[in-house]
């Protein structure tokens, strides 16, 4: 009886049905050769009760030795089964014998050789050199010579089949005596064109910056493809001179540009916080007030925390070598090191300056406060600890483990588990790799539990009390509410870094975080006090005065009254920072017009913004990327006070110096490995000259692109892409019931 023609009844039958014609799909394209080489062997079948009945499920068949298996995971299968060696047909085939083999050198092969070249008629020559092909010797995978005619032996070489590539780069030479005319062939590419080639290569070598290395050019096989294209000059020295050179005057020269033609910017920088003894790179980059980015330079650190006194020298330096003698044009800086005297001391000795500290370091720190303070994390950290390490040193549930993944469970082999030794302030990050590693297998480890072949493993104490834990029903709420509190922060602190908000952002941000770890208290049944306590502690750690000035003088959270008016949001505020905008916004200005200042933010707050230009700031799209609401002009608050909001001439100087401040100072990544070199460079001025004009150029291609990503990044979002075969696979399942 046919698929076609049994009734499909219930919703069950539909999916069994819906399942095998998604695999049926696949496996048609990958035979055509546009899929996963291994549904060669593997083919879809329904399995029923009886032929009058409909399917109850979707296995996969091999066709080399007829084994059925589960359907939810054919690449594994494939390398469990055929690649591993289960099916003795696969490797049967594998290895067969090649048709033109050359003979084994063994001594009694020889022995055999010798005595059958003498019985050869001697009427016949040896098999001249003009048989041998020399492109069969060509490529990486050289094996066998072609078959000779059939009244001739194989060639035999006394160094085996390693002479074959000699053999046939002599044959190569022969012929090019013979034909000297038509050894230099003519150049692929016109000149311009090469040019133009290698101005491109050029280009992209320097945005790339420390992946690929300066001794890569003169790899032999890249030296090839230059040849070929007709390129034969030397690279490292072009690239390190001459072309360096002018691409970083030309960078510099439209970075000073963009800096003169602004009133104000804001320097970030990146990379002072980092763990103790190792080498880092710290960045340093002007934002402007239209939110571009301009690089400035970079410095290596190494070893133990760099002092404060030192990193406020660097900072003033910094800032005094883009200002000139007009330091006032620089309002503020953002740095990524929390606790920092350098950024208090800036701020007090020149009034002017807001120097803030990053949120994304903020959101992180949060995530350590709980992790050390919470009692449900320290409770979660040790029952999975002794979970991992129960599993991780017994044999017997190790196998059991691999039992279950050949079964097709997507489950690590080992636990990763935190370090003993580890630091408070790096710690969570294992941990949660920990909590992601177990709740992966939470239904295997349920299983172990009461496997036979495991008991023996958890008769001890210790395994008794493992296995209570891992029984116990409460144990796995509490695991899944501490992982799922992490990652919603985790979240949050990487939306900030990639939408990289402002400083009028940042209290709605912690209002929106106190609002979810309000739900997530009620929605796992935790206590609130005490996790208020900590977001509270952390909140008055990082918070800065200015977040409320900015709140409160950004037309985007302007708020609509009875009357139809947009007025500030003075009602969200605390007494305290009320306090604070006030004495914000008196600090910026000079002392005589402090007082005109407080007149003009009393107006501000009783008259508000013209409803039409309040409605024109906040206006939303849809984000064509993200698919999110977003401000569908970015920089019309600032614009509202430069150009509208001309009347209050004191508040709108210090309006829109401190609305386009950035909140965070996450820069451009960099390769580890990069970081590794640019370090090493120190030890000589010529190459640590040359290694400041490398990353000059590279972060500011990188800028001009707004690619703020590192290559690792990238290279596991590429990983984590190519496979093509099953994403199809997952496409055609989604949303299919398990058999």
């Amino acid at each position: 009886m046919s698929n076609a023609s049994i009734p499909i009844e219930d919703a069950a039958a539909k999916a069994v049905f819906k399942r095998y014609e998604g695999l049926a799909a696949v496996r048609t394209k990958a035979v055509k050769g546009k899929g996963a080489w291994y549904w060669a062997h593997l083919e879809p079948i329904l399995i029923r009760e009886s032929e009058m009945k409909p399917p109850k499920a979707v296995k996969l068949k091999c066709t080399l030795c007829d084994a059925a298996f589960s359907a939810s995971n054919p690449s594994r299968t494939a390398t469990e089964h055929l690649k591993k060696g289960t099916c003795p047909n696969f490797n049967s085939m594998l290895q067969l014998p090649p048709l033109a083999s050359p003979t084994p050198r063994k001594n009694n092969n020889r022995k055999r050789c010798l005595q059958s070249q003498e019985s050869v008629d001697a009427s016949l020559d040896v098999c001249p050199l003009s048989m041998v092909d020399p492109s069969r010797f060509l490529t990486n995978e050289v094996s066998f010579l072609p078959a000779p005619p059939l009244y001739l032996k194989p060639l035999q070489l006394s160094g085996g089949k390693e002479d074959y590539g000699p053999l046939a780069r002599l044959e190569s030479s022969v012929k090019k005596l013979k034909s000297p005319g038509g050894s230099s062939p003519s150049p692929a590419l016109s000149k311009n064109q090469v040019k133009r080639a290698f101005d491109a290569l050029g280009d992209w070598f320097y945005d790339s910056c420390g992946v690929v290395s300066f001794s890569s050019l003169e790899h032999p096989k890249f030296r090839a493809f230059l040849n070929q294209v007709g390129f034969t000059a030397t690279l490292n020295m072009d690239f390190l001179s001459s072309r360096l050179e002018s691409k970083f005057d030309q960078a510099r020269m439209e970075s000073e540009a963009r800096i003169s033609d602004a009133a104000f910017f804001q320097v970030a920088c990146d990379g002072w916080k980092a763990g103790v003894g190792s080498q880092r790179l710290v960045k340093f980059t002007v934002n402007l007030p239209n939110r571009t980015a301009i690089f400035r330079k970079a410095m290596s650190v190494d070893g133990a925390a760099v002092p404060s006194q030192y990193a406020e020298e660097v900072l003033w330096e910094t800032i005094q070598g883009i200002c000139g003698g007009n330091v006032q044009r620089c309002v503020g800086i953002v740095s990524d090191k929390y606790k920092a005297k350098a950024l208090r001391n800036l701020e007090l000795q020149n009034h002017w300056m807001i120097n803030l500290s990053c949120q994304v370091q903020g959101f992180f720190s949060l995530i350590k406060d709980l992790y050390r303070e919470l009692p449900l994390f320290k409770t979660v950290s040790d029952n999975c600890t002794k979970i991992a390490s129960l599993i991780n040193s017994t044999p017997q549930i190790r196998n059991s483990f691999h039992r279950f993944r050949l079964q097709g469970y997507d489950i690590a082999g080992f636990i990763r588990v935190p370090h003993p030794k580890c630091e408070i302030s790096k710690i969570w990050s294992p941990f949660i790799a920990m909590l992601d590693d177990l709740l992966s297998c939470s239904r295997i480890l349920n299983l172990i539990v009461s496997d036979d072949s495991c008991k023996v493993g958890l008769l001890d104490v210790c395994g008794g009390e493992v296995a209570a834990v891992i029984q116990d029903v409460g144990f796995w709420r509490h695991v899944e509410a501490a992982h799922s509190l992490v990652k919603m922060i985790m979240a949050m602190a990487q939306e900030i870094e990639a939408e990289r908000p402002s400083v009028g952002q940042c209290l709605p941000l912690w209002e929106e975080l106190r609002a979810k770890i309000k739900e997530w208290c009620t929605k796992n049944d935790i206590a609130e006090g005490p996790v208020e306590k900590i977001l509270e502690r952390r909140f008055r750690k990082v918070y800065h005065p200015a977040w409320s000035a900015a709140f409160i003088l950004d037309p985007l959270y302007l708020v609509r009254d009875a009357s139809g008016m947009y007025l500030p949001p003075f009602k969200c505020l605390t007494h305290e920072q009320e306090k604070d905008v006030d004495k914000l916004v008196s600090r910026l200005v000079s002392r005589e017009e402090a007082h005109i200042a407080l007149m003009e933010l009393m107006k501000w707050r009783s008259d508000g913004l013209d409803p039409l230009y309040a409605q024109a700031v906040q206006v939303r799209r849809h984000d064509a990327v993200t698919g999110k609401l977003k401000v569908a002009n970015p920089q019309g608050s600032r614009l509202v006070w430069e150009t509208y909001l001309k009347d209050f001439k004191i508040l709108s100087k210090v309006a829109v110096r401190l609305l386009f401040l950035q909140a965070t100072s996450c820069g451009i990544k960099h390769d580890s490995s990069f970081t590794r070199w640019f370090c090493r460079q120190g030890n000589s001025r010529s190459g640590s000259d040359r290694a400041q004009k490398l990353i000059f150029v590279a972060a500011h291609a990188k800028l001009e692109r707004q690619d703020y990503s590192s290559p690792e990044e990238k290279d596991a979002e590429l990983f984590g892409s190519i496979y093509g075969d099953e994403d199809m696979l997952n496409e055609v399942l989604a949303d299919t019931p398990s058999t």
